[in-house]
This record gives C-alpha cells, structure tokens and sequence, in this order.
C-alpha cells in the first residue's frame, strides 16, 4: 500500500506544480482543463490513499493530516516522499527480520 501511496504522491504533486506553471504562464492556459482534470483525479486518488496508508501504518491523525496539509503546499510533496522512503525501508527490515526469525 505504501508504495501505491507513494506513487500517487510523486503523480499529484508533479501535477500541482503543473497546475502552477499554467498560474505563472510558463505552460499554455489551452491546457487547464486537461492538467486540471488529471490534477483532479490524482488529488482524491491521494487522499484515498493516505487514507488506506495512515490506516494501515497505524500513523496518528496527526501524521495523517500532516499528510493531507502537504498536498495543498507547493514541493511539499518532497518531504512526504522522503517520509514515505522512510516508512517502506523500516517495513521491509521489519519483514526481513520476520523472514530470517523463521529460518
């Protein structure tokens, strides 16, 4: 689930930062309706995902809104993924210690 959760972060906040660059006339405004409908959808696809994450992790509300917060904050994707590696090395160590108990 983490790592789904954390390809749906990377996707939702490159295309908030999509979004920005149409605000700062960088990309053409023709292309709002597509990037935002995309935008959109990666953005429900993200809370679902903290959601199912934050539920799964047993994380506090706190950590969960903290999560939800970052995806409204320009690159505040950055820290969240770094939180995100963070989480899926110490479950992987957790299921290796598992696996290697039981030899």
């Amino acid at each position: 689930m983490l790592k789904l959760f954390r390809v749906a972060s990377l996707l939702e906040g490159i295309s908030f930062l999509l979004i920005l660059s149409v605000s700062l006339e960088i990309i053409s405004r023709e292309l709002v309706y597509t990037i935002g409908m995309g935008h959109g959808v990666l953005f429900l696809l993200y809370l679902v995902f903290s959601f199912l994450a934050s539920h799964k992790q047993g994380w506090s509300v706190v950590v969960w809104l903290l999560i939800i917060l970052a995806a409204i904050i320009p690159f505040a994707f950055v820290p969240v993924e770094m939180f995100l590696q963070k989480e899926i090395r110490k479950n992987e160590e957790k299921t290796e210690f598992v696996v290697q108990g039981d030899v």
